[in-house]
């Protein structure tokens, strides 16, 4: 296997709820009230994160560009209704690593559309960029999405103990990944 994989395809994947797509210039209005959710704010940004409509209309309206990274915007298949991001960052090419982010705002969440939007990019992670080893953090209190992560293989590896001063407590991060061989294992498993 080569290690070098190709962000600079940004593909369409479909599943059963949710479709992953490019994002475009004109998702900036839905993506800033996404970020403005309360829980979007608090599971995902340093506290002192200041987001303006330029600098969203610069970052959603690049990510199409980017060679080192894969974007994608969740969509309900349903609707169509953007719902929130999947994000294969940090890419390590001498190890086939990178790290896995996602947020869904309030429209997308409860309806197994994040676990989906996971398991469509960890499996094109593994099966067509040819990773090694998926990893992500998250807040322990973030206790919707580590069941999500654990639901499709995530497996804990450990806790960096109060990282964060966040709303006046202390935040632990969790630290999971998913590696190769255990998504192959968990696919074969599936398919049986």
């Amino acid at each position: 296997m080569s290690n070098v994989a190709d962000f600079s395809v940004k593909p369409v994947l479909t599943g059963e709820r949710a479709v992953l797509r490019p994002f475009t210039e004109d998702d900036v209005p839905v993506m800033a009230r996404i970020l403005s959710d309360p829980e979007v704010l608090r599971f995902t940004f340093e506290p002192d994160t200041v987001i303006t409509p330029e600098s969203l209309r610069s970052w959603y309206g690049s990510r199409s560009d980017r060679t080192d990274r894969l974007d994608l915007a969740v969509t309900d298949r349903a609707t169509g209704e953007l719902v929130g991001e999947v994000v294969l960052n940090e890419w390590n090419p001498a190890t086939r690593s990178c790290s896995f982010r996602t947020l869904l705002g309030p429209r997308g969440r409860g309806r197994g559309l994040g676990t989906e939007a996971t398991r469509l990019i960890v499996a094109y992670g593994f099966e067509q960029l040819g990773l090694h080893r998926i990893e992500l953090q998250a807040y322990a209190h973030n206790q919707r999405a580590l069941r999500v992560y654990e639901k499709v293989g995530f497996v804990v590896e450990g806790v960096r103990r109060q990282v964060q001063l966040r709303e006046g407590e202390w935040a632990d991060e969790v630290l999971m990944a998913i590696l190769d061989h255990e998504w192959a294992n968990r696919v074969s498993a599936t398919a049986r």
